[in-house]
C-alpha cells in the first residue's frame, strides 16, 4: 500500500509540475509551435536519466524511490499523448512542415537529454 501511495503522491507532482512548466514555456516562447511539451519531454529524459542511471548502478536511491520517481513523477510529468495528439493535428491542418519539425525535435532533443541525464548520473556516482 505505501508503495501505491508514493506513486499517487510522485505522480500528482509530476503532473502539477508539467502544467506549471509547460504554461511558462508556453508564455515565454508563444504558442505557434508545441514548446511546452517539447520543453517537459526533454526535460523528462533528462530526469529519467539520471533517475535510473543512479539507481540501477548504486545504492543512493531506493527501489521505492526509483519507482516513485520514474513510474509516478516522471510518467505523469512527460507527456507523449499530448506530442501525439499535437503532431496529430497538425498532420490534419496539412502542416507537415510543423509536424515533422516536432517530430524531430522531440526525438532527437530527448535521446540527446536522456543520454546527459545517464552521464550525469555516471558523473554523480564518480564515473562507475
Amino acid at each position: 500500500m505505501r508503495e501505491v501511495f508514493s506513486l499517487a503522491i510522485a505522480g500528482a507532482l509530476g503532473t502539477l509540475s508539467r502544467w506549471a512548466l509547460s504554461g511558462w514555456a508556453y508564455r515565454l516562447l508563444g504558442t505557434r509551435f508545441p514548446y511546452g511539451t517539447l520543453v517537459v519531454n526533454v526535460l523528462g529524459g533528462l530526469i529519467l536519466g539520471v533517475i535510473m542511471e543512479v539507481g540501477i548502478a548504486s545504492e543512493l536511491l531506493p527501489r521505492d524511490l526509483r519507482l516513485a520517481l520514474s513510474v509516478g513523477f516522471c510518467g505523469a510529468f512527460t507527456t507523449f499523448s499530448t506530442f501525439s495528439y499535437e503532431t496529430a493535428r497538425y498532420l490534419e491542418d496539412g502542416a507537415m512542415g510543423i509536424a515533422l519539425l516536432n517530430i524531430a525535435a522531440n526525438v532527437v532533443l530527448c535521446l540527446l537529454a536522456t543520454f546527459t541525464g545517464l552521464a550525469a548520473g555516471r558523473a554523480l556516482l564518480g564515473g562507475l
